[in-house]
């Protein structure tokens, strides 16, 4: 790689050890994909929880912080495991919110931000079109690309902590046009009508498209998604394909027509979203009983319209006694809900506002043991694919579906 004489300093170690240290890590990553140089980034969005961290990843980020290290551009945390007003009540290991707080100690001492959020982009600052990021979170990165024109490829776990410390990350993938034109046309045919119906189509076109370097462009659509539909749709390609971009032709910055969104190339390959499919995408997930243990909103963190929604639909209802009912969201939708009274309305149910948090980094083998849980119902596409490998039986439904099996404690088989 061609380094600047600035990177050659840091490589000599004259920005002290921990920035040395992470370029040498960048400088290999960026030999492994061909990048020829690294491109500085405006922020960065740091991914890695204590519990998917694990001993090792902390003990790394402590190492960091004895060794002085210190960020360089504006840095954010993700979602965490705990809510510390919350975790007693619902179960969580003590040392796993002691793990927490020493991470946060150490992300402080760094510079970071805690805004332990999935979606800084709807909470803190919505990236400007071209401006290069190195945002860790899968949903944040393909809505800063897709939806912002930003540019970012998933910096996970080490890799968002060298970019905070470097200010920079190697130049390939999304950075680059050539992998940001669009590979397959996908033909829309069944029209999403609700959020939760984005991340249906994200799943049915998320489990054919199963690869980073997949790009696919919409077209057919009626009507627009807005800010949660493209929460939604991102997030769930994201989980179910790997992808950090799409475009949707005449309304994303990249795509302002379907030849633009190719790069004036021919796509590999269309797919059609027949009438129908969207229900079968949902039917999908099976559920093995009735009775409905849990019952999650959120993932990515809701936004206070989402919020807004819920206490509507369950105003005067009370969750059933035997289905737990959670909603997940950061401390900055949390207040407005406290202040516009959403939030007295959605606890009189039962039910919990969980802030900083997604429920399946929330200790969520530890809290199907203490609690019973096994079938857990969502609208968040995102949640139901990563849920089942912690042994749990999810089922997607769309946001009305939900609220209704959190009131009766069932749901159709």
């Amino acid at each position: 790689m061609k380094l600047t004489a600035e990177e050659e300093a840091i490589l000599s170690g004259r920005r002290g050890e921990p920035a040395r240290r992470v370029l040498e890590m960048q400088i290999a990553t960026g030999e492994f994909f061909g990048a020829e140089r690294m491109v500085p980034v405006t922020s960065a969005h740091l991914t890695g929880d204590p519990e998917s961290m694990g001993e090792a990843g902390l003990a790394f980020v402590e190492e960091l912080a004895r060794q002085g290290a210190r960020f360089v551009v504006p840095t954010t945390t993700n979602s965490c495991n705990v809510d510390f007003a919350l975790y007693r009540e619902l179960g969580q290991p003590e040392e796993v919110a002691q793990q927490e707080r020493r991470l946060r100690e150490l992300i402080q001492a760094m510079g970071g931000m805690l805004l332990t959020s999935c979606t800084n982009y709807q909470a803190l600052y919505q990236p400007r079109f071209g401006e290069h990021l190195a945002w860790g979170d899968t949903g944040t990165v393909i809505y800063a690309n897709a939806v912002c024109g930003a540019r970012s490829n998933f910096e996970g776990g080490p890799a968002s902590y060298a970019a905070a410390l470097t200010g920079r990350v190697p130049a390939y993938g999304m950075h680059l046009d050539e992998c940001r034109w669009g590979t397959h046309l996908v033909e829309v045919g069944d029209q999403p009508k609700g959020v939760s119906d984005w991340g249906a189509l994200g799943v049915f076109v998320g489990r054919r498209l199963t690869n980073y370097w997949l790009v696919p462009v919409f077209t057919g659509l009626e009507a627009e998604p807005d800010a949660d539909g493209l929460k939604q749709l991102g997030a769930t390609l994201a989980s179910y394909g790997s992808m950090a971009m799409f475009h949707i032709a005449g309304m994303t910055p990249e795509a302002r027509t379907r030849e633009e969104a190719f790069g004036n190339r021919k796509p590999r390959e269309t797919i059609v979203v027949a009438p129908g499919d969207l229900d079968l995408t949902y039917r999908s997930f099976a559920p093995e009983k009735e009775e409905v243990d849990l019952v999650v909103f959120g993932t990515p963190h809701l936004s206070i319209f989402e919020v807004r929604r819920l206490a509507r639909l369950l105003e005067g209802k009370k969750a059933h006694p035997n289905t737990m009912l959670l909603l997940t969201t950061n401390a900055q939708v949390k207040a407005m809900a406290d202040q516009f009274g959403y939030t007295k309305v959605i606890e009189a149910t039962g039910a919990r506002i969980v802030v900083g948090v997604c429920y399946y980094i929330m200790t969520p083998r530890e809290m199907a043991r203490r609690h019973g849980l096994r079938t857990v119902v969502t609208d968040s596409a995102k949640l139901a694919n990563i849920i089942a490998a912690y042994g749990y039986n999810p089922i997607f439904r769309p946001t009305a579906e939900c609220v209704e099996a959190a009131v009766t404690g069932r749901i159709a088989r």
